[in-house]
């Protein structure tokens, strides 16, 4: 049963996901500000048995982590250039979607039991983080996988005003 789907600018590529995401993150590093030309990456992350392209083959670039130093792969539309989604050396298994290519952005649940916020110690000023999601300076996890202590805001955080 597809419960969502999504594809690329031009419709050369397609994907659906049957159903909602393990987790979805919200990235600030540089890597995602470059990569989407904006603040921050929406993320959900399905497992991989969740998720099927279903029209088109898209291309991939490979790239190297700053900060894990792991191969991060970048499937992408070749006729438009739309970033589709990540796949990870890191994280077998995940992939991780674009959230604005979904035909529904708005389909995603995010809370503060399914969501967090990485990398605010580079996000962009002005950036309004809400109350209560979990949020990091840099990743959520050690390499080895040990988990960091995330800390949590009781109201709206604007990045750069405290």
């Amino acid at each position: 049963m597809t419960l969502a789907q999504g594809g690329c600018l031009c419709g050369a590529h397609r994907y659906e996901v049957q159903k909602q995401p393990a987790r979805t993150t919200m990235c600030h590093c540089r890597f995602c500000q470059r990569a989407t030309g904006g603040a921050y990456l929406v993320e959900p992350v399905f497992d991989s048995a969740d998720f099927a392209v279903i029209k088109g083959k898209p291309k991939r670039y490979t790239h190297i982590s700053e900060g894990s130093g792991k191969q991060v792969h970048i499937h992408f539309c070749d006729t438009c250039g739309t970033k589709l989604f990540l796949t990870f050396e890191r994280f077998e298994g995940a992939v991780g979607v674009y959230g604005g290519t979904l035909d529904d952005p708005n389909w995603l649940e995010m809370t503060p039991e399914n969501a967090k916020h990485i990398f605010l110690g580079v996000a962009q000023k002005g950036t309004v983080i809400p109350p209560h999601f979990p949020t990091f300076e840099k990743h959520a996890t050690e390499n080895d996988g040990t988990p960091i202590a995330a800390t949590i805001f009781d109201e709206p955080y604007i990045i750069g005003t405290r």
